[in-house]
């Protein structure tokens, strides 16, 4: 063998090695990353133009119109998740609390079961619109449900959370931008 083929075969031994280190560093990297914040192109702009009829049984359906003027939070929720089920009581709590307007975005939901759902579990929201086939979270760039988002007076989104909300997430994230806001 000569003297290249031999270094060749000496350099390939460490391939495997660097590939593995490679691999290694961004496994690292994305295990730092929090997958409940992923960015959002909707940031720092207005809400996306549209106006949904309101949920079976419900009386105010919800437009962007709606979202101008005093600073709110949407929740995109639908009765089949279980995410949704677990956060409820705390848009109930928030919604008794009068801190700030609390709207519904019914996400792809049936509408006799989006209606079973806010009557059984009641309904915290101020207006809810059905978006049955699902185009309005489309423009929201909605990934899944439950999805929240905080949008100031001018009806500009400031905030979305992905994933359901907890105690820690409305005490140390929303309450305190919901008050920022509400303050400028």
């Amino acid at each position: 063998m000569n003297e290249s083929a031999e270094a060749t075969l000496r350099g390939s031994r460490f391939w495997p090695l660097a590939i593995f280190v490679v691999l290694a560093v961004f496994l690292a990297i994305g295990l730092t990353l929090n997958p409940r914040e992923l960015p959002s192109p909707l940031l720092e702009r207005p809400v996306p133009q549209f106006e949904l009829a309101p949920v079976k049984g419900r009386t105010l359906g919800l437009a962007s119109g709606d979202l101008r003027g005093e600073v709110s939070i949407v929740n995109v929720f639908a009765s089949w998740c279980k995410a949704c089920r677990d956060e409820h009581p705390l848009w109930m709590k928030l919604s008794a609390q009068r801190v700030v307007a609390v709207h519904g975005l019914n996400y792809k939901d049936r509408p006799d079961d989006a209606a079973r759902w806010l009557g059984e579990l009641g309904d915290p929201y101020l207006r809810t619109g059905a978006d049955i086939d699902g185009r309005v979270g489309i423009d929201w760039g909605v990934y899944g449900v439950p999805e929240t988002f905080v949008v100031d007076k001018r009806g500009v989104i400031r905030h979305k959370i992905i994933g359901a909300i907890t105690p820690e997430i409305v005490e140390e994230r929303l309450l305190p931008l919901v008050r920022q806001l509400q303050a400028e």
